[in-house]
Formats: structure tokens, C-alpha cells, sequence
């Protein structure tokens, strides 16, 4: 079932040196359930790409359907993670989770369990009194994650949430995502610069080129699930690597 549609966009920024282009002809089905992951280089739009499906800014032109309706601003069933885990520091982890539902208007008292629940589900048990000050990064991004899915969405946006941590950090988090992912069915679009990140958690890799971002090819990543680390080794995963590293650099052009 589709959840979102793109066509025809475009993004166009204006600076004092004149006009931008972030965003060019970008056309993109995005099924229901699906865990897409954006990659590109630096400054090719994906973070545009992912704020403009959020509603957070709007396309210069083109189409973005949300189950089949224009999406004109942002709605509570989209849930959003940043790079940074934007916690506030004067709010342990269970009321930084909760803050979403004090905002929407939720019963706090009803929410309470459930917060308690994804931070168990985190790995975060015993650390719901704990301010973010107390927390290391890993940690922090932990109860981001919660707060994202506090209201219980079903599209989860993640902007780079782990580009911050050390490797051994941004490997566990991605499979602690993934477990997550495949418990709960979200629709996940996943933003990073790390092809290998981006092969080893999707669906579907959407390769970008250099700015002005296009969708230079999208790849169907053939690997089963659950998906482990022994899998990078392997033959597919080098032609998926390969592949995705052609497109984006092939002297900074789209290659069909």
C-alpha cells in the first residue's frame, strides 16, 4: 500500500548570492511498512528531502501526497529523530519522551506506561529518572528515538540520528533499529552519507547525486532479514556498494 508520493519536486533556496537549487525533479513511491534510506554526499538535499516530507518546509513546486492527500503541514502521524537528540536538559528521560503528548494534548497518565515500555524497549530500564546530563550519546539518541514514537506514528523520520557517535555506537543503534522496525512495521525514510549504513538497514537504498540533488538510482537491496554485520563480507553486499558509489560520483553527474 503506498504511504507516500512525490513527484515532480523541486527546491529552490534563496541566499544573497543569488538562487540555490537543493532539490531537482525528485520522483519517489514510498510504500507503507517500507524502511527506505536516503544517501547521498554532503549537501546533495537529503535532510531538504526529508524535512519537505515532514511538511517542516515546503517544496517550490512538484507534489508530496500522504496517503493519497496533499501534506501541507506537519501531522502527528509522522514522528521525527534529528541528528542531534535535542533533549531538555531540565527533563529526566521518561519526561523528555513525554514531551510530544504534553504538546498534542494526550493523557499524560495514559502515555506514562508507554513511555515506560519504549524506554524498556530502548534498553534504557532503570534510566527513566535520568537527565540527559547523566546520559552518554548512544544513550541520548535512545530517548530520542522514544520521544519520536511516543504518539505512536507511522512514519518515522531520521535525519543522520547516529552520524555523532563512534562507530561501535552507530553499529548497535542500527540494529537496535532495526529490531524496533520489524517489531513495530514503520514506515522508515532513514537520511546518511554512510553507504554501508545505508545498504545494511533498507529496503530500498535511494542514491543522491551532488547538489542539485536528484535521485541518481534507487537499488532494492535483496538481503534477508535480520540483517547482521557478517554481511557486509559478502559478495552482494560489495555489488550493492559498488553500485551505489558509481552512481553518486560518477563525476558528480546522474548515471541511469
Amino acid at each position: 500500500m503506498l504511504k507516500i508520493k512525490i513527484e515532480n519536486l523541486f527546491k529552490v533556496y534563496n541566499s544573497r548570492s543569488g538562487r540555490i537549487s537543493a532539490l531537482e525533479d525528485i520522483n519517489l513511491d514510498i510504500q507503507q511498512k517500507e524502511f527506505i534510506t536516503l544517501v547521498g554526499p554532503s549537501g546533495c538535499g537529503k535532510s531538504t528531502l526529508l524535512k519537505i516530507i515532514g511538511a517542516l518546509i515546503r517544496p517550490s513546486r512538484g507534489t508530496l501526497l500522504y496517503d493519497g492527500k496533499p501534506l501541507l503541514q506537519p501531522t502527528r502521524d509522522v514522528g521525527i529523530v534529528f541528528q542531534e537528540p535535542v533533549l531538555l536538559p531540565w527533563r529526566s528521560a521518561l519526561d523528555n519522551v513525554l514531551l510530544p503528548a504534553e504538546i498534542l494534548g494526550l493523557d499524560i497518565e495514559e502515555s506514562r506506561p508507554r513511555a515506560m515500555d519504549l524506554l524498556k524497549l530502548v534498553g534504557l530500564k532503570g534510566f527513566e529518572a535520568s537527565y540527559p546530563r547523566e546520559l552518554s550519546g548512544g544513550m541520548q539518541q535512545r530517548v530520542a528515538l522514544s520521544r519520536a514514537l511516543i504518539h505512536n506514528p507511522s512514519v518515522l523520520l531520521m535525519d543522520e540520528p547516529f552520524a555523532a557517535l563512534d562507530a561501535m555506537t552507530r553499529e548497535e543503534l542500527g540494529f537496535e533499529l532495526l529490531r524496533i522496525w520489524h517489531a513495530h512495521k514503520k514506515t522508515v525514510v532513514f537520511v546518511t552519507h554512510n553507504i554501508m549504513e545505508a545498504i545494511l538497514l533498507a529496503d530500498r537504498v535511494v542514491a543522491m547525486s551532488p547538489r542539485p540533488g536528484r535521485i541518481a538510482k534507487i537499488l532494492k537491496i535483496d538481503l534477508p532479514r535480520p540483517r547482521t554485520l557478517n554481511m557486509e563480507f559478502t559478495p552482494e553486499f560489495k555489488v550493492y556498494s559498488d553500485e551505489i558509489r558509481s552512481v553518486i560520483y560518477h563525476s558528480g553527474t546522474v548515471v541511469a
